[in-house]
């Protein structure tokens, strides 16, 4: 499934009606964690991007998203075999002290991570990253091997105090237990990135068992997922969607667009979002409930 490609969806409730006026530049920041940095609450991710026909559309869709105002800007090693990454090289170095930039290493070694570092960085056309992480923790056998001798999180350690990258975090969408013990197994991360959206509550809950501690360890919370991958909108409209994650304890999510209606869409939201009330959040998880579990988390543990 996929998202409605043109501008406006998200506000197509009457047929005819025009999507109200895109502001430049009026998207809502936070501050992210204990960093520091205020990023905008929406950021543009390169996951997608391997639906895209070729990098020129890629290109369009970060331009705009410069354009708006966006400063957040996700991506990771392995997108689209590096070409989400050359996406963001041949765009944003011209920007770069104005977004905050990150990309994720999947290796489990100190050597291979490096490596994926030093590749990364080429490709991004920068000499470092803002934020840096560990890519798609989902299993526990796999935190014993970041945190063991000659892992993962040496490469990490050295490249933050090289200067290589200022923060440095993790990622995840199988497991919110294999997210708690990366938490206990260090305490030093700056970030977390984590799939957060309005089914999320009903079925291995990342928001109920990692955001709480999250937020308590003072760490900069990323979101992802929030469409459920385009499932959700069987059942929620966009703006119910991100006006849901954007309620939650978190400082900015992560949405792949792949078209720059998608994008300006998502920005429209973000532009006039207002928080919801408790009553709010549970009436769009009561209807989210309706298609929760792993049908349609297909990405997290089937249990």
């Amino acid at each position: 499934m996929t998202r409605r490609v043109f501008a406006g969806a998200a506000f197509s409730g009457l047929a005819a009606a025009r999507p109200p006026k895109l502001k430049t530049g009026d998207i809502p920041m936070r501050t992210f964690g204990r960093t520091g940095v205020k990023l905008t609450v929406v950021g543009q991710a390169g996951g997608r991007f391997p639906l895209l026909p070729n990098k020129e559309e890629g290109r369009a869709i970060v331009r705009r998203a410069v354009e708006l105002g966006v400063n957040y800007f996700d991506n990771a090693h392995g997108y689209w075999n590096g070409l989400s990454e050359e996406v963001y090289g041949e765009v944003l170095p011209q920007f770069r002290k104005q977004v905050f930039l990150t990309t994720k290493s999947a290796q489990r070694t100190r050597q291979g991570a490096e490596q994926e570092l030093h590749l990364s960085l080429k490709r991004l056309r920068t000499d470092y990253l803002d934020l840096w992480q560990i890519h798609a923790v989902g299993e526990k056998e796999e935190v014993a091997r970041i945190f063991g001798p000659g892992g993962a999180m040496e490469a990490f350690e050295a490249a933050k105090k090289a200067g290589k990258c200022r923060f440095i975090g993790f990622t995840g969408h199988r497991d919110p237990y294999v997210h708690l013990e990366m938490l206990q197994a260090y305490d030093k991360y700056d970030s977390i990135l984590m799939p957060l959206h309005a089914a999320d509550p009903g079925y291995l809950s990342f928001e109920k068992l990692v955001l709480p501690v999250a937020v308590d360890r003072g760490l900069g919370i990323q979101g992802m997922k929030n469409f459920a991958n385009a499932k959700l909108l069987q059942t929620l409209s966009v703006k119910d969607c991100l006006s849901y994650v954007l309620s939650l304890p978190l400082h900015c999510t992560a949405i792949g667009c792949t078209t720059i209606g998608q994008l300006e869409d998502d920005v429209r939201v973000a532009q006039q979002f207002k928080s919801l009330a408790g009553e709010q959040m549970g009436a769009l998880r009561e209807r989210a409930a309706k298609i929760k579990g792993p049908q349609l988390e297909d990405w997290k543990r089937n249990v």
